[in-house]
């Protein structure tokens, strides 16, 4: 893409740092907003070819969620981007996560971290870098962001460049740099994107992108709001698009989604997809509430019920509250492939909501409490006047369940189960 075909918004991020007026009146630059508004590649892009411009022998950061979120959609996409590839040379050394750019006489070193949680903070110690960008900085422990901005003080020449789209009014990325008056107190630059800033976009595509959310997700991410997580979270769930009276054709395989409890109630959901299809069915569901039958059942037990209520059914996988390791012991002493659930909750939630929008899930109507919960499962408002998006712990069992399917499976191959349950 020529820079006549950039719109105007991406243009600024590519020239922002070159140009004397604002390179010498901005420290950082922030591109919030939409999903697919094309901040991410003109910001990886220009943060590049600056360094490469300015410096020379020097070390530079590039942060992600996680190191494979940073290599998926910062390293990877750079080594493909042929504006980069007509100067320098790429070459991302896995073992020590490092991005080595070379060309035009110089080289540089680019140094991938991730910040995932409180402790990333320690990670990023002890090491000068001359700028660094954060993907997704929205994402990311305040911690960790402070300690990344912290190791280029002592560089006067050094740049900030962050990217995110947005979460919630009262979090700390918007209260310390987004919100009005924030970005100058930072001598930052902020850049706010719309889905019409990406020229790539075709009108079609924009309105088929607004339809796959609904809700709090739609206003961030197709609208690019702060807005608070209020209300039902998967407020998108329409009992006309996402439950069936009957099933159609199912392939073969099928998958098992496992929430365990000892008094809180443990629950099995049962999955098929629609043979021919992307769309997944909720078959039937399992549901036993040690408080409510006022019975608590032990993990031989439960592996019974599993083995019961599959019947002839043979998961390829039966995925599993990670914390339940005792339940996880037994399936796997009695020949269960078993997978541990993805248990990110957020970035779960989000998948959900968008396949709910989308119409590829759906659960059949015989799944009660899987639909009771959907109506009462709702947002923490307590959390979120702190500025985190958390929902309430109750009502969340069967949703639970469903997201560790989502997670974990969707998207993923899984081998194929090559011993047979004993005693079934």
């Amino acid at each position: 893409m020529t820079l006549s075909e950039l719109s105007p918004k991406q243009k600024t991020v590519l020239k922002w740092a070159f140009t004397p007026s604002t390179r010498d009146r901005y420290r950082a630059i922030i591109c919030d907003g939409a999903v697919r508004s094309g901040k991410t590649v003109c910001m990886l892009t220009a943060f590049i070819l600056w360094a490469m411009r300015y410096f020379n022998g020097q070390s530079f950061g590039i942060c992600g969620k996680t190191v494979a979120s940073a290599e998926r959609n910062i390293v990877r996409p750079a080594q493909e981007q042929a504006d980069l590839q007509a100067y320098f040379s790429l070459i991302y050394r896995r073992a020590d996560h490092v991005l080595m750019v070379h060309g035009l006489g110089r080289e540089n070193r680019f140094y991938i971290f991730g910040g995932k949680d409180e402790s990333s903070y320690a990670l990023i110690q002890g090491i000068t870098l001359c700028g660094v960008l954060f993907d997704e900085v929205a994402l990311m422990p305040r911690s960790f962001v402070e300690q990344a901005i912290a190791r280029t003080l002592s560089e006067p020449d050094a740049r900030l460049w962050f990217n995110c789209n947005p979460e919630g009014p009262g979090h700390w990325f918007y209260q310390e740099w987004v919100k009005d008056g924030q970005p100058e107190a930072h001598r930052a630059l902020r850049l706010h994107f719309r889905m019409e800033d990406n020229p790539i976009l075709t009108p079609e595509q924009i309105a088929e992108a607004e339809t796959v959310y609904q809700g709090v997700f739609r206003d961030r991410y197709i609208l690019g709001l702060w807005v608070a997580a209020e209300g039902r979270v998967y407020d998108m769930f329409d009992q006309s698009r996402n439950v069936a009276a009957a099933l159609p054709e199912l392939a073969g395989d099928c998958y098992v989604s496992c929430d365990y409890g000892t008094q809180n109630p443990t629950v099995f959901l049962l999955w098929r997809r629609e043979r021919g299809g992307e769309r997944w069915f909720c078959v039937r569901e399992y549901y036993y509430s040690g408080r409510e039958k006022r019975r608590q059942k032990t993990d031989s037990e439960f592996a019974d019920d599993l083995a019961a209520w599959l019947g002839e059914d043979r998961p390829r996988a039966v995925v599993v509250d990670p914390s339940a390791a005792s339940f996880i012991a037994e399936l796997r002493q009695r020949g269960w492939a078993v997978q541990k659930a993805d248990n990110d909750v957020l970035d779960g939630i989000r998948d959900v909501a968008r396949r709910l929008g989308a119409g590829e899930l759906l659960f059949h109507r015989s799944c009660a409490h899987t639909l009771e919960e959907f109506q009462a499962y709702v947002w923490d408002e307590k959390a979120g006047e702190r500025g985190e998006d958390r929902p309430v712990k109750a009502s969340d069992h069967c949703m639970d369940a469903m997201r560790y399917f989502v997670s974990t499976i969707l998207g993923r191959q899984i081998v194929s189960v090559k011993r047979r349950p004993r005693g079934i």
